[in-house]
């Protein structure tokens, strides 16, 4: 069987959540039989089409850009072909460039669509868009939403629940070196009392402004990450007087592991649907930590279950942000019964073997071989 993936940027040009979503799709499915190949934009598509971990990742000329939405010309005549060798046509939501792939070159054969979150930020746009939206969607074969809590929460979604199924995103541990003692004592020494870890791209939806409305508490917090966000952040933090939060700027992925044994607990306070999962929860998971994370509707709350893998807390709201990160402090009960349960959940759940698995059994039902 051939898999094509359809996104609008991958690998080396990018490799964020829905880029490494495809990545763990495309390398897991090996030992299923599966071959996978991914057609995405770049800017230097002749630099940019490699091999990479078993599966093509083939570029087209990205001709503009507009609203985060990549435009090409070679792309139709490439997805054509592309296309014509596969079995099954993946797409990857949202792309509004992707749809007028699909509609003006239909491939003739299964499609799916990961449905990884609704246009949120472009209100206006999307007014546009939504009859292109939903041609789109009504045409494919299978939707697939990443967890129960944003199949239930997207009017979208809920509009096409009869063709939607449910398959969480998983990650690696594989993908995860751990730290060598050495740099876990590094780090410890530069933090030797309690610290809350936030890993990720400083954007507008994180909601970083209400955690460091809630540092004034006695244990350090630790903002690895850059982003647009990152100047208006720390002026916020020299504002208000607050010496224990430091911005770690990018880190590595060895030093993210050390930090991630390390931490107190996770701290993911995003407070806007933009959020649509949270890879980085599943890493915190994937470590055993405890979770602190806020009620959006979205997967957030699927990875973290209240109360069992951690505490899920209303949305800018610093004053129960704040108190759980006192209680997990104060109290090596709950921290260490979380962090027992995340783990637990990561490995029933959130496990990228598992979600292969499950996609590997929808492509064979979508072939009739199942």
């Amino acid at each position: 069987m051939r898999v094509l993936h359809v996104f609008k940027t991958y690998h080396p040009d990018t490799f964020g959540g829905v880029e490494r979503t495809i990545h763990a799709i495309a390398k897991g499915a090996l030992a299923h039989g599966i071959q996978s190949d991914v057609l995405s934009l770049s800017r230097d598509p002749a630099a940019n089409t490699v091999e990479f971990d078993g599966h093509m990742a083939y570029k087209a000329k990205l001709d503009l850009e507009f609203a985060s939405t990549g435009f090409s010309r070679e792309a139709f005549s490439m997805f054509k072909d592309l296309s014509a060798k596969a079995d099954v046509v993946h797409y990857h939501f949202p792309w509004p460039f992707m749809d007028l792939l699909h509609l003006l070159h239909p491939p003739a054969k299964p499609t799916i669509v990961t449905y990884h979150s609704d246009i949120v930020k472009q209100k206006l746009l999307l007014q546009l868009y939504k009859p292109l939206m939903h041609r789109f969607l009504s045409s494919v074969t299978r939707i697939v939403a990443t967890s129960p809590n944003y199949l239930q929460s997207s009017e979208v979604l809920q509009r096409y629940r009869d063709k939607t199924d449910v398959i969480p995103i998983g990650l690696d541990e594989a993908d995860y070196p751990r730290a060598a003692q050495e740099l876990k004592d590094h780090w410890r020494s530069r933090f030797p009392q309690p610290f809350f870890l936030f890993v990720g791209v400083l954007r507008y939806y994180k909601g970083l402004h209400t955690l460091i409305e809630a540092a004034k508490v006695d244990a350090d917090i630790l903002i690895a990450g850059e982003g647009p966000m990152e100047g208006q952040l720390k002026a916020q933090a020299i504002c208000a007087g607050l010496t224990n939060v430091h911005f770690l700027g990018a880190v590595s992925d060895l030093d993210k592991a050390a930090l991630l044994e390390l931490c107190t607990a996770f701290v993911f306070p995003s407070h806007m649907r933009s959020e649509a999962y949270g890879l980085s929860l599943v890493e915190a998971a994937m470590f055993g930590k405890p979770m602190i994370s806020c009620e959006i509707g979205t997967g957030t709350s699927f990875v973290n279950r209240h109360g069992e893998t951690g505490i899920v807390v209303p949305p800018e709201d610093a004053g129960a942000l704040a108190e759980v990160m006192m209680m997990y402090i104060n109290n090596d009960t709950y921290r260490i019964d979380h962090g027992t349960g995340a783990f637990r959940r990561y490995r029933c759940e959130l496990r990228a073997a598992t979600m292969v698995q499950r996609y590997c059994q929808t492509y064979s039902q979508l072939l009739g071989r199942c």
